[in-house]
């Protein structure tokens, strides 16, 4: 694991205003240690494998930066998530 930054927000991933505020109202405040890991990555478009506890946040770490890619016009397929 690299360094973590206590400071880190979801507004330095550069994320869009529509998943900052749906983040928001979900209550997240600051991304949790996996998310500060994942969620890079998943924006360079990196294929990962993660592996964490129950809670650590895992889901949100990769469909919030999924979700910010989507073309929500297009009608098709454009992320593959394997659980």
């Amino acid at each position: 694991m690299s360094n973590l930054n206590k400071d880190i927000n979801f507004k330095d991933y550069n994320l869009s205003e529509e998943i900052l505020q749906a983040i928001d109202s979900l209550g997240y405040k600051s991304p949790t240690k996996v998310q500060v890991e994942v969620i890079p990555q998943i924006q360079l478009k990196k294929d990962i494998i993660v592996r964490s506890r129950t809670g650590s946040g895992k889901t949100a770490s990769f469909a919030i930066p999924i979700c910010d890619e989507i073309d929500w016009l297009q009608n098709k397929a454009q992320a593959l998530v394997l659980t």
